[in-house]
């Protein structure tokens, strides 16, 4: 069984990385980038990285479908909320950097790499 006082941070700590990747797809910045089409780099680790960690809760299939079909539709509906804007702009290769950001996090979800979540539980028996 698992701790729930891990269980809960890690789930709260996933929707934090939503929230983040909302917060900066609408916020009225433009980050300058050294390098062309830098921010699409930001993209696929943004969406990776949130994949990943989510990953780590939801090792059953079909929540692992879940989990990458609304990271995807999550990236195409902030496009389309960009372009709603008037600020930020609609662009189709985000929406590309953001599902391979995702394929990459499920990809690297275990169990192909190890299950953070699950080392952390057993380190901490009897603490939470």
């Amino acid at each position: 069984m698992k701790p729930m006082g891990i269980v809960y941070f890690w789930r709260i700590t996933g929707w934090l990385g939503i929230a983040a990747i909302i917060a900066f797809s609408l916020a009225p910045l433009q980050l300058d980038m050294a390098v062309d089409n830098g921010d699409k780099f930001g993209h696929l680790a943004a969406y990776g990285l949130v994949t990943l960690w989510l990953a780590h809760l939801y090792t059953e299939l079909r929540p692992r479908i879940g989990l990458v079909v609304g990271m995807v539709a999550l990236g195409i509906a902030l496009e389309y909320a960009q372009r709603a804007t008037g600020y930020r702009l609609f662009e189709v290769a985000d929406m590309i950097a953001d599902a391979i950001g995702v394929a990459i996090g499920w990809l690297l979800a275990p169990p192909r790499l190890p299950n953070i979540l699950s080392w952390l539980e057993k380190r901490s028996a009897g603490i939470f």
